[in-house]
């Protein structure tokens, strides 16, 4: 077993604009990607034969849709290795919360094991894998914030200024598929640029639908606008507003009503995944 975790970090969406819709029924977007220094943490045990196990501390997925396992498999079939591995994780990051969790869980067994079994894939080779799994995995493959286009897939490296942020996840899950839906999501926003977003023309075309399916988001959003700009990352339940610095979050954080949860956390442009890769070789 490798004697440090694998991380898996967290994502925000700074914002989230839907500019079109497929005919296959996917949308268009724009948005960018950053990391948090908040993660999952997975561990990769070898086996010599071909089985592969996932043991977590979370039971909401079954095995059949858990992106661990489709990832593993995945490169599994793809490479043609004849390895196995079980697999533990820590999950920390809220399921459904729109902060990418299980894309970044995938991205990290992709990346892991492809170091592990010496798959010797290449990282676009990963990306293809990894996008067939969910269109947030790439950007997790890839370890920088990003702005992204088409369905989330399409990565120009960029960094944001790594703010602090406050999260909160009011305690439900929230589809993306239902929210993508639906007949009221705005599907026209105008594209922008990178100029746009620096200057800070934007918003998130979800954050109406789901504020009226699910009102505890729009109650979250509500009371942190009390000190921030309040936005919803993704189509998740997550709330995020952005800080200074560590001790304004931080005050911020104590005050959070005892129904929900939430942390604080830091934006990253650098995935701590690979850092762990480095020092996975270095080994």
């Amino acid at each position: 077993m490798s004697s440090h975790p694998w991380p898996a970090p967290a994502k925000i969406n700074l914002f989230l604009h839907v500019v079109g819709r497929q005919e296959n029924g996917y949308h268009h977007l724009q948005t960018v990607f950053q990391f948090l220094d908040y993660a999952d943490e997975l561990k990769f045990d070898l086996f010599k034969d071909e089985l592969i196990s996932l043991d977590s501390n979370y039971t909401q997925i079954s095995n059949d849709n858990d992106l661990i396992l489709r990832a593993a498999n995945a490169l599994k079939q793809a490479s043609g290795v004849k390895k196995g591995a079980a697999i533990s994780v820590m999950k920390h990051i809220p399921i459904g919360g729109g902060l990418g969790g299980g894309s970044s869980d995938a991205a990290t067994t992709l990346v892991a094991l492809n170091e592990l079994w010496h798959t010797g894939f290449s990282v676009d080779e990963l990306v293809k894998l990894g996008v067939k799994l969910g269109a947030d995995v790439p950007v997790f493959i890839r370890g920088h914030s990003a702005w992204a286009e088409g369905i989330g897939e399409i990565l120009t490296p960029i960094e944001p200024d790594e703010d602090w942020f406050v999260v909160i996840h009011p305690g439900c899950h929230v589809p993306t598929a239902q929210i993508f839906a639906d007949p009221d999501l705005t599907r026209n926003s105008p594209p922008i640029t990178i100029r746009d977003f620096v200057a800070g023309a934007v918003h998130n075309d979800c954050e109406q639908v789901v504020f009226r399916e699910y009102p505890e988001v729009a109650r979250a959003a509500k009371w942190l606008n009390s000190w921030s700009d309040a936005r919803m990352t993704g189509t998740g339940s997550c709330i995020f507003g952005r800080f200074n610095n560590k001790l304004q979050a931080d005050e911020v954080l104590k005050q959070l009503p005892a129904e929900w949860q939430g942390f604080v956390a830091q934006g990253i442009n650098y995935s701590p995944l690979m850092e762990r890769l480095a020092l996975e070789k270095q080994d």
